[in-house]
């Protein structure tokens, strides 16, 4: 990374941050993207016993619960994208909580308590009113988790705040979601993003991107999940049966131009499978994916056959 780049690390809504900027840039540009996101994590969080989000799952049966515009914008996006019952749940909360994937108390539920679970995630039961930002869960047990939209959301934030404060280049890092400003240093301006191979750990490779300024999103079955008598399951959950997403995927990159819809089509893409999810993104303007199967293969959709390169000789690049 070059000298002049101004870079920092620090750790918030559940993940490692990475934040840098290239000149013209002053520390304070950090500082300020890392209070914006301390700011989004203090009302959208469901990992602590206040926030917005919070009050709007204790209030769940009882009354609607106003909130600010930045909760309200969300929810309301995620409540769309929910209604289409194509994998996308804004209501999972209960799912979420019963499993526990990713915290120290996850277990396999019994099959009866994830049945129970399942009327308690039906995004119809949101109700919203625009004129006074309220949001109503109508029925008790209830709750939002917006854990597979939030980062996104909140990375489209920072970039917007480096461009209001002036910023030309940069690189937000959330975990997962990747979000690139202006152009990078190299010669052609394009930026070089590694992509994560699935099967093995942090920053081992399974291809590179090349890119103009863009979203890289990668959702997964790799980094958050439990393992019982030898099975593995995974934090992706189906909201049909209560459980894991059931499929031969690995993970799903989706390369756009805002990190939310990249949230958003790594959780459709995945729950559609290898073959309709790419069909689904290929009719997307805008979007490109890459697919990863368990048994290390590849594809990818057309608009990426010059610009994604396989790195790892273990894998296959197909056509499905």
């Amino acid at each position: 990374m070059p000298l002049s780049t101004i870079h920092k690390t620090y750790y918030a809504i559940g993940t490692r941050i990475s934040l840098s900027l290239f000149p013209p840039a002053e520390e304070a540009d950090l500082a300020a993207a890392y209070d914006l996101i301390c700011d989004y994590e203090d009302l959208l969080t469901v990992n602590r016993d206040h926030s917005e989000l919070m009050s709007i799952n204790q209030a769940a049966g009882q009354h609607p619960v106003a909130v600010s515009k930045i909760s309200y914008d969300l929810i309301k996006r995620a409540d769309a994208v929910s209604r289409l019952n194509l994998g996308f749940n804004a209501a999972i909360g209960p799912l979420v909580k019963l499993w526990q994937i990713g915290f120290s108390a996850a277990n396999l539920p019994d099959p009866a308590e994830i049945k129970k679970r399942l009327s308690l995630i039906d995004p119809a039961q949101i109700q919203l009113d625009d004129d006074v930002r309220t949001v109503f869960l109508k029925q008790a047990g209830m709750e939002l988790d917006l854990g597979a939209i939030a980062k996104g959301y909140i990375a489209d934030a920072v970039l917007t705040l480096w461009q209001q404060r002036g910023l030309k280049s940069g690189v937000i890092d959330l975990g997962g979601n990747i979000l690139l400003m202006g152009k990078s240093q190299h010669p052609d301006g394009l930026w070089r993003v590694g992509i994560q191979d699935p099967a093995l750990h942090r920053n081992q490779l399974l291809g590179s991107l090349e890119t103009t300024s863009r979203s890289i999103v990668t959702s997964g079955i790799y980094e958050r999940f439990l393992q019982v008598d030898g099975k593995k399951y995974h934090h992706m959950f189906d909201s049909k049966t209560g459980y894991p997403i059931a499929n031969d995927l690995a993970s799903v990159t989706i390369i756009s131009p805002r990190s939310i819809d990249g949230d958003i089509w790594t959780t459709l893409a995945f729950y559609a499978g290898l073959k309709a999810g790419l069909a689904m993104i290929e009719k997307q303007p805008d979007l490109e994916a890459i697919f990863v199967t368990r048994d290390r293969q590849a594809a990818i959709t057309n608009g990426l056959t010059q610009s994604f390169h396989l790195l790892n000789p273990d894998y296959q690049m197909i056509e499905p």
